[in-house]
């Protein structure tokens, strides 16, 4: 059958008895089929045109055009599509909607609307219907917003179900068996396919099939996401809008789009901060608008880390700090419990051990604080997980050896991460909290989470931390660690917190202590074997033991070095790879100078010395006073050139910060400018359009008016403006009204004449009406009152009856009453006395509770004021005992302090005479004759004989001495020393003066005398 042509076809004559049978109504559009066929379509025509006077404008395609009600382009599009033309029935429904002339919302857009993305979904045209909602979002946005909620929710229905039935049309053809010869593999279109392009039936499948769907179904979230994005009428929708698209890429893993998904939502976000002047903007302030943005972001961080995108869901976590800085609040505890279980994961997965314990003690102390459900077993749990996860931190830094900008970078990325575990929104940089392993172990003590752990966690915890031997260490951890990793489980109480397995955490706590046992062993030992130290370390092989080691030595942690030669380890830092390698020459020469005084000791003579060196004191203070004066210098150059370098950088950053400033206030001086400028134009633009349609409504109605009235209608080509137009309006209504006026007139003077006519006719009929119904009431009102005496006598003669057939029961009656009242009231006072004995029984026994409790509250008080007395007598005592050993004290330190300072007096005078005597032999050595004199030597030989003499109490320095006996030691010890040296000064010295000065003395005098037998 040949294919129908459609014609558009408006009348625009009167109607016809010929052309009745195409319209019956005046400017009505209609469409009809004509056959294929040049004849029958030009006869037609012809007839058409002439008889009805039918304007034929499209043959085989269909243009824009304009309808006179919403209604006729929603028929018009159902015809289309009735008959497979479907574009035409969008382009139709397009300019429809985007039409100005059609602005003012009713009922059939929305249907309208349904019809639209209908088509664009079946026919994949995201760009029209991207187009077609943002201008019904403009018809429907002041007056029914409901509306385009409900068109967007279809269109996203329609293709999550198209998207879904592609996909089960995919998987129908996959699973379908269409083989001739079942013993054959494959069928040969089958080989050739995947020969030519290298793709399985499956991915072909889905190529064709499903991949155009999921695009057009990723299309439409971003479409929808764009139209509703910084809506506050619309941010609900918005919300539910993101929450479905996450669960699109989680249910397909689609990561790219999930990645462009958090990227859109992060630039609707920073552009609702960026221009805060826009109308209908959502106030983040406001409870449901920051609820609706959290939620979002709550579950955009969910999806990233099911996704494993852990870089996604790190910007996640730094997305929702950021919203809780601009608003300055914190959410509630159930979302910061999603928060750091999600935020221990990203850290887990990065091997950011620190930053993981630290989310675990967060999510510990809300689980603690807030948690009313927690059992203790689930807490316990949590606490050994947050000890595990401290104590897997490595013990030392690894930024040893790292240049500034390493050090630079990490700090800013160690301050970053530490604001989003503190999630402090309104913390000061001078406030922050270091990160590091030894406030985190403190913090774990002071919370007392250390105390909620198991105890297999504290005994390790223990013995990595505070253990000192390090043979045995091995052997006590490795049964706690072999425990450790069976523990775990699903917390049942916390939801939000992720299943807990401690065994993750055996191989960190390996490494620890090994390098624990190493770090102990060092400072016990010098050398080890190599066979030995793989022994006591049996977590690992030695050749894992000696990259840990290596990692160790690199970051400063440990001192060693492996020699395979000997098979052994060395341990400290006595080699040229030490932190002191720049001072190893001056060591080198000191161990020099010790190997040859060893070898070849110097003579003990004064002369060679003096000989040798006459000026060598003054020689090295000049030297030194040179020396301090350059490095003074040098020091002093350096301040000034770092000054000037500081003056420069000073300078220079002013000028660029006064140069900047100038450049942001131009350019802020001309976004406002530019700003304004658009303002005034959108504003003039907005009147001029309103003006305009409020100028065509009005032209509208004054032709509907004309054409009701056969007046001349005002065309629109003329130029008529919106005054001419609302004078011409304002004369039309007040002729109406006047017209109005005396067809009122002209009404009521004919009703009154008529009304009054008729009454004057009804009312002698209705006088005699009346009269007859009067006259019918009375005969009527008699019978009544007949039948009504007669049932009164009636019921009068009853009652009679009635009384007397009872009054021969009164008396039975009046017995049986006596005898239920009786018994009512004997039970009642039964009642009445158990009540009151009852009650006498209560007040007896609290009486009775009362005198107890009275008097054990007074044998309590009297208690407690005996213990009270007894404390305060027992602290009084200690007090005083307290104080009296306080005094013994400062006494006995007074004596010592005097003894001590009368040892020093004594030691500085020694000292101040061997100075004189050494200034005396330098001074005197040239002069000096080659034979001694007595009277020049017998100072200096004198001191050796009493040196002598008072050299032998010395080795019994340090004897015990009876009391009885010291004064006896003291007067023998000053008897000595009148032959040498000055006596002690007598009289009231302490009596241990004399054993401390003869110690002093002694053994001063025995090193004078043994250089007196060298030099003999």
């Amino acid at each position: 059958m040949p294919r129908p042509i459609i014609c558009w076809a408006e009348e625009y004559g009167p109607e016809s008895d010929t052309g009745k049978n195409l319209t019956t109504q005046r400017n009505k559009s209609f469409i009809f089929r004509l056959p294929c066929g040049f004849r029958c379509l030009q006869a037609l025509c012809e007839f058409v045109f002439v008889s009805s006077r039918v304007d034929i404008r499209s043959v085989g395609s269909l243009k824009m055009a304009t309808f006179a009600r919403p209604e006729n382009a929603l028929k018009r599009a159902e015809e289309l599509i009735n008959v497979g033309q479907k574009q035409e029935a969008l382009d139709a429904l397009h300019g429809f909607i985007t039409s100005r002339r059609y602005r003012a919302w009713t009922k059939t857009h929305e249907r309208i609307m349904f019809k639209y993305v209908e088509l664009c979904v079946e026919m994949r045209r995201g760009r029209h219907a991207k187009d077609g909602l943002i201008q019904y979002r403009g018809i429907c946005q002041q007056v029914n917003i409901a509306s385009i909620e409900e068109v967007i929710k279809y269109f996203m229905q329609l293709a999550t179900e198209k998207a879904e039935q592609a996909r089960s049309e995919a998987q129908a053809l996959e699973e379908a068996l269409d083989i001739d010869d079942l013993e054959a593999d494959k069928r040969p279109e089958d080989l050739m396919l995947s020969y030519v392009s290298g793709e399985k039936g499956r991915d072909r499948s889905d190529r064709e099939l499903v991949t155009p769907w999921f695009k057009f179904l990723w299309e439409t979230y971003r479409t929808v996401l764009e139209i509703l994005r910084n809506n506050s009428r619309l941010e609900a929708l918005y919300a539910m809008t993101a929450h479905r698209a996450f669960q699109f890429c989680k249910q397909y893993k689609r990561t790219t789009e999930f990645r462009r998904l958090c990227e859109i939502i992060r630039n609707h976000l920073a552009n609702l901060n960026k221009y805060r002047d826009q109308r209908d903007r959502p106030d983040l302030s406001a409870p449901e608008s920051l609820q609706l943005y959290l939620d979002t972001r709550f579950e955009q961080l969910k999806v990233a880390t099911e996704l494993e995108l852990w870089q996604e869901a790190f910007r996640s976590v730094e997305d929702i700090y950021g919203l809780m800085c601009m608003v300055k609040k914190t959410p509630k505890p159930p979302l910061m419990v999603v928060y750091y279980s999600k935020l221990l994961e990203i850290f887990w997965t990065s091997s950011s051990n620190l930053y993981h314990a630290y989310a675990w003690l967060k999510l510990f102390t809300l689980q603690k604080s807030f948690n009313k459900n927690l059992s203790q077993k689930d807490l316990q749990l949590i606490a050994s997980c947050v000890v595990l996860a401290a104590l897997s931190v490595p013990p030392y830094d690894r930024l040893h050896g790292a240049s500034h900008l390493e050090l630079e970078n990490e700090k800013e990325k160690s301050l970053r991460v530490s604001n989003l575990i503190a999630f402090d929104v309104e913390s000061k940089p001078e406030n922050r909290e270091v990160l590091s392993r030894s406030s985190l172990l403190l913090d774990l003590v002071a919370k007392g989470v250390l105390n909620c752990a198991s105890h297999e966690i504290k005994d390790l915890y223990n013995i990595l931390e505070h253990e000192i031997l390090p043979l045995d260490m091995a052997l006590k951890v490795q049964p706690l660690l072999n425990k450790i990793s069976t523990l775990g489980g699903k917390v049942a109480s916390a939801s939000s917190v992720p299943e807990i397995q401690l065994s993750r955490y055996v191989p960190s706590l390996e490494k620890l202590a090994t390098l624990r046992l190493l770090q102990r062993v060092s400072q016990v030992y010098q050398f080890m074997k190599i066979d030995k130290l793989s022994r006591i370390i049996p977590f690992f092989d030695f050749s894992v033991v000696e990259k840990i080691s290596v990692d160790a030595v690199k970051n400063n942690f440990l001192a060693m070095k492996l020699d395979y030669c000997k098979g052994s380890v060395v341990f400290g830092r006595k080699n040229l790879e030490s932190e002191g390698l720049h001072d190893q020459l001056s060591v080198f020469s000191e161990s020099l100078c010790k190997a040859r005084t060893m070898i070849f000791p110097p003579v003990k003579g004064v002369s060679k010395l003096g000989e040798a060196l006459p000026d060598l004191v003054d020689l090295v203070e000049k030297e030194h006073k040179k020396l301090l004066a350059r490095k003074a210098l040098i020091e002093k150059r350096k301040e000034e050139q770092e000054r000037l370098l500081l003056e420069m950088e000073r300078e220079e950053e002013a000028k660029r910060l006064k140069l900047l400033k100038i450049t942001e206030e131009a350019e802020k001086k001309r976004l406002a400018s530019e700003f304004e400028q658009m303002k005034n134009q959108r504003i003039l633009r907005e009147i001029e359009e309103r003006e305009l349609e409020e100028a065509q409504a009005l032209l509208q109605e004054a032709e509907k008016r004309g054409k009701k009235k056969g007046k001349k209608q005002v065309l629109e080509g003329e130029k008529i403006s919106k005054k001419v137009l609302m004078e011409l309006a304002l004369s039309e209504q007040l002729r109406d009204k006047q017209e109005m006026e005396k067809k009122l007139q002209k009404l009521a003077k004919t009703m009154d004449y008529f009304e009054r006519a008729k009454r004057e006719e009804a009312a002698p009929v209705i006088e005699a009406e009346f009269q007859n119904r009067l006259k019918e009431e009375e005969a009527l009102y008699e019978l009544e009152k007949q039948r009504e005496t007669e049932q009164s006598r009636q019921r009068h003669t009853g009652d009679l009856e009635e009384k007397r057939r009872l009054g021969r029961m009164l008396e039975n009656k009046k017995v049986f009453e006596e005898r239920v009242v009786n018994r009512r009231r004997a039970e009642f006072n039964r009642l009445m006395q158990e009540r009151d004995e009852k009650i006498n029984q209560m007040i007896r026994l609290r009486h009775q509770e009362r005198e107890t409790r009275r008097k054990i509250i007074i044998y309590l008080r009297n208690e407690d004021q005996r213990q009270k007395r007894l404390r305060e007598e027992e602290e009084a005592r200690k007090r005083e005992e307290m104080e009296r050993r306080k005094k013994e004290e400062a006494e006995r330190k007074a004596k010592l302090d005097e003894i001590a300072e009368k040892q020093r007096a004594r030691e500085r005078e020694l000292e101040e005479r061997e100075r004189k005597r050494k200034d005396e032999i330098l001074g005197r050595q040239p002069a000096m004759p080659s034979t001694f004199e007595p009277s020049s030597t017998a100072p200096a030989v004198e001191p050796p004989a009493v040196a002598t003499q008072t050299a032998a109490p010395a080795p019994t320095r340090t004897k015990y001495i009876p009391p009885s006996r010291k004064a006896a030691a003291a007067a023998e010890v000053g008897a000595s020393r009148m032959d040498g040296d000055r006596p002690p000064p007598a009289g009231d010295r302490d009596r241990w003066r004399s054993s401390f000065s003869s110690g002093a003395g002694g053994s001063r005098a025995s090193w004078s005398s043994s250089r007196d037998r060298d030099r003999r």
